[in-house]
């Protein structure tokens, strides 16, 4: 197929383009299966709903979306939200918020907001980015060295590190530390057949025998292993056992949506979500090799019904997610079906996996947490930012500071706020300049 054909969309476009998209989809739902995992487990959310999520977010979003080669599923980037929301207001509530929050962010798309996401200040996007990196690692370390912390906000996580280096289960951190090894060490592997299947899935195909050689299956509380993934036996059933009239699932809890709490993660969810699905559609239209451009607002629309859907059956949010649909164009993607074929593959991976996902543990999917929390806050974002000048880094430090001592909310309106009176600032500056020539 010539470079300068674009693909058709539609059926035409899986008649035509099947193969290449079932391949990329099908390889895309190997790194998927243990992202999803983490990022649910990080969230406090029963680790096969980041699954769920991805599943709907391929299946059903695929058909809406106005990206073509954008993967939809849940991602690092809401951990710090979904987080700090079950912790304050709990899970069937949280569950509520990202509901309205969906219906927020199908009004963006219906009013055409979309188009305002370049002007959201670049400093503000890196600080977010940067402290939900931070928010991550410190909550992830201790996870992955087998302790469980005595604080929860992210300074006083980082504080508690050399107590958790101090009390570490080894048996459970060298699992997490070969996790990391893989990981970082994977970019320089050179074998074709190796590099075919993504790090985090080598990660758990070394991790599951490991934990099992330590004896991780038997280091219970309450006669559940503490330190592999659960998933609960609820959930489970309606997984294995399609008979049962039970369905299990989470339903959202309605009854404090009016409230500030909640306003404030409906706010969050529905802000950031949006802002880091356009975002990121803007970069995969760059990588794009066809040069298509996405319909921003038609795609705000698909992940809010997306969402809605989510949110009804007790899984995460979802939005235009980075290194999956990275990974989507890389393995050859042409089409929406990529998208399509990655749900499916995920979908026949629970029905037939189940089990097997049980004897994950926790601390291989801290690992590969860590490493995304080191690629938002590496410190080549610090210098990106730094070598923009005083003002822009000013407004990054002050985004960044503020969100991991407070929230991201307020960490957001502590940004722009400075960014506005910086620039107010600068142009009071140039006025009197001028008029003193």
């Amino acid at each position: 197929m010539q470079m300068n054909h674009v693909p058709q969309d539609g059926l035409s476009g899986l008649k035509e383009n099947w193969r290449q998209d079932l391949n990329a989809g099908v390889l895309v739902s190997f790194l998927a299966l243990p992202l999803c995992l983490g990022i649910a487990s990080a969230s406090q959310f029963p680790p096969i709903t980041g699954i769920f999520t991805a599943i709907i977010g391929g299946i059903v979003v695929s058909f809406f979306a106005g990206s073509p080669l954008t993967i939809k599923g849940p991602a690092a980037g809401l951990i710090a939200i979904a987080l700090a929301s079950i912790e304050s207001i709990g899970y069937e509530r949280t569950l509520a918020v990202i509901f309205v929050a969906s219906l927020l962010q199908i009004i963006f798309g219906v009013i055409k907001a979309g188009k305002y996401g370049n002007l959201f200040p670049v400093a503000v996007v890196h600080g977010i980015l940067v402290a939900i990196g931070i928010i991550i690692f410190s909550k992830q370390i201790h996870l992955l060295l087998g302790v469980s912390p005595k604080g929860n906000k992210p300074f006083e996580l980082l504080a508690e590190i050399p107590h958790s280096l101090a009390h570490a289960r080894w048996e459970v951190a060298f699992i997490g530390i070969m996790g990391l090894f893989v990981i970082f060490y994977f970019p320089r592997v050179s074998n074709r057949f190796i590099k075919k299947i993504p790090a985090p899935m080598w990660v758990l195909l070394i991790a599951v025998p490991l934990s099992s050689m330590l004896g991780l299956r038997e280091i219970v509380h309450d006669g559940k292993p503490i330190y592999l993934v659960h998933i609960p036996s609820s959930i489970l059933e309606g997984i294995l056992d399609l008979d049962k009239t039970k369905i299990g699932i989470t339903f959202p809890d309605f009854s404090a949506l009016v409230s500030w709490e909640s306003g404030k993660y409906v706010l969050m969810f529905s802000l950031i979500g949006s802002i880091e699905s356009l975002l990121i559609v803007k970069a995969m239209d760059n990588l794009d090799p066809f040069h298509r451009k996405s319909d921003m607002n038609k795609d705000l629309i698909a992940i809010g019904m997306g969402n809605a859907i989510a949110s009804l059956v007790g899984a995460l949010p979802m939005i235009a997610e980075i290194v999956r649909s990275t990974a989507n164009i890389t393995n050859g993607a042409k089409t929406r079906w990529a998208n399509f074929f990655h749900g499916v593959a995920l979908l026949v991976f629970i029905l037939g996996l189940a089990k097997i996902i049980m004897l994950i543990p926790m601390t291989a999917l801290a690992a590969m947490l860590i490493a995304i929390a080191y690629s938002l806050a590496s410190p080549k974002e610090f210098i990106y930012i730094f070598r923009m000048g005083k003002k822009k880094s000013l407004v990054f430090l002050s985004t960044l500071l503020i969100t991991l001592a407070t929230d991201l909310l307020v960490g957001i309106i502590i940004g722009i706020l400075t960014h506005i009176v910086l620039q107010f600032l600068h142009y009071v500056v140039r006025k009197y300049a001028s008029s003193q020539r």
